[in-house]
């Protein structure tokens, strides 16, 4: 190896052991290498640019990880920029709450954090902790005058706190003035999220908040989401609180018939006597509806199979490919890329293992499992966008490959694209019916499309 890129080994070496020891809290360590790193220049500066692929630094790994000595370390002495930003838009605060490291939030708020600044996806510290249910930090946050209603791109915190069935932050934020109607720009309402997450103990709360029963996100009320989950104390609770079992979805469909189509017989029995007479079932009695409704969604379901089949795409062996010839030596030494890659996996150190992907992919392009791989390391940090865009990647290079359509459908689900992960997850299936994994993922895709946006079957 050439003297230069030997060296250049050598700094890559120290920076990601400084990395690492952000993460792990080793602070002798950390302070060791940061001089190595900085041989006598301006040790702050040279701290603030270390930084890995995502434009993450020591600070955010040790947020990230709940390293509250590492951030005091960094903020105190070195006086670090506490809202520097990742590449996802991403803030040391943002990393620490998402995490629920409580304490280290806490620091991170004392010490002067903006709690305002949202992510590229427009979520904020208080949306993440509301979403773990995390009510100490939530308190911290709004004691110190944050709006409850802080909007991101998936609702303001109320909604995420019901939409993961977390009756304490719910309860937290309306204490302090949280809109009970706050809307996402889908229509969703924080009770729409706690029907469709089945939390009974959020309903009431958000009820007797004020919040209206009579809405409805695309098309579906929060009666359709519960008949449809089957959840008989959902529907007795909406009822009581006035929800009207008469209004139908886009698709001319009364809560009664999404209960009957799924079987669910209990809650066909509360809703029958309140429900007017549907001219299109002939036999009007329970029986009769569940018979009819259940025979419906059967023809429905065989309609939807017969148009994914008639509609597959043409075999991927006709497709024109521009594939770029890879050296054996080159092959050989992404192989031992792949192999440090997959160590790191084993350790749950993902970024390294990314890195290590990242460098097999460089050398051997035309494996799809290094695209794979990276991807579900994508997906264990939360990033769904770069795992989505190793999924198609993956795809593109081997579309009949069952675990890549399996990738694009996981990455697709986290950013509650239910119906496009639904297609993905479905095309893995005819590929591999006999694959448990994908064929219950493609039914929870389907059910959280249902529950989200009140259809009863997905586009092909």
């Amino acid at each position: 190896m050439a003297p230069d890129a030997s060296d250049a080994l050598a700094v890559r070496q120290k920076v990601q052991l400084f990395l690492n020891a952000a993460c792990t809290g080793n602070l002798d360590l950390l302070k060791n290498l940061a001089q190595q790193l900085d041989e006598g220049n301006d040790l702050s500066k040279t701290v603030e640019a270390i930084k890995d692929a995502n434009k993450r630094g020591a600070l955010h790994f040790a947020a990230r990880e709940g390293q509250t000595e590492i951030c005091k370390y960094l903020l105190q002495d070195l006086k670090l920029n506490i809202d520097s930003k990742d590449d996802d838009g991403e803030t040391a605060l943002i990393h620490a709450a998402r995490q629920g490291h409580t304490a280290t939030a806490k620091f991170l708020i004392d010490f002067g954090a903006d709690p305002t600044i949202a992510s590229n996806l427009g979520t904020t510290a208080l949306h993440h902790s509301a979403g773990i249910g995390d009510t100490e930090v939530l308190e911290h946050l709004l004691s110190r005058g944050v709006n409850p209603d802080l909007e991101s791109d998936a609702g303001a915190p109320l909604v995420w706190a019901a939409g993961h069935a977390q009756e304490a932050a719910v309860t937290v934020l309306l204490q302090h003035g949280a809109n009970p109607n706050a809307e996402t720009d889908d229509g969703i309402t924080p009770l729409l999220s706690s029907v469709a997450a089945g939390s009974l103990a959020c309903l009431e709360l958000l009820i007797q908040a004020g919040a209206k029963v009579n809405v409805s996100a695309g098309g579906a009320t929060p009666l359709h989401i519960a008949a449809d989950s089957g959840n008989v104390e959902l529907i007795n609770s909406l009822l009581k609180a006035g929800a009207d079992p008469n209004v139908s979805d886009e698709e001319g469909v009364k809560p009664l018939q999404v209960a009957a189509a799924r079987g669910s017989r209990g809650i066909v029995e509360i809703l029958f006597p309140v429900t007017s007479k549907i001219d299109a079932i002939p036999s009007w009695t329970i029986d009769g509806i569940l018979e009819y409704m259940q025979s419906e969604s059967k023809n429905q379901q065989d309609e939807l199979v017969n148009a994914k089949e008639n509609n597959r795409p043409e075999d991927a062996v006709s497709r024109e490919k521009n594939i770029p010839e890879v050296t054996p030596e080159a092959i050989k030494r992404a192989a031992e890329s792949k192999s440090r890659g997959d160590e790191a996996f084993k350790r749950k150190d993902y970024h390294m293992a990314i890195d290590s992907y990242t460098q097999a992919i460089d050398l051997n392009p035309n494996d799809a499992t290094l695209l794979s791989n990276r991807s579900l390391c994508w997906i264990r940090l939360g990033q769904a966008e770069q795992a989505l865009a190793d999924a198609k990647a993956c795809r593109a290079l081997k579309p009949d490959w069952s675990k890549a359509c399996y990738r694009e459908g996981a990455a697709l689900r986290i950013l509650q694209k239910f119906d496009e992960a639904a297609n993905a997850f479905y095309e893995g299936v005819t590929l591999d019916p006999e694959n448990k994994e994908l064929v219950d993922a493609f039914r929870e895709a389907v059910e959280a499309g249902r529950k989200f946006h009140g259809t009863t079957e997905k586009n092909s």
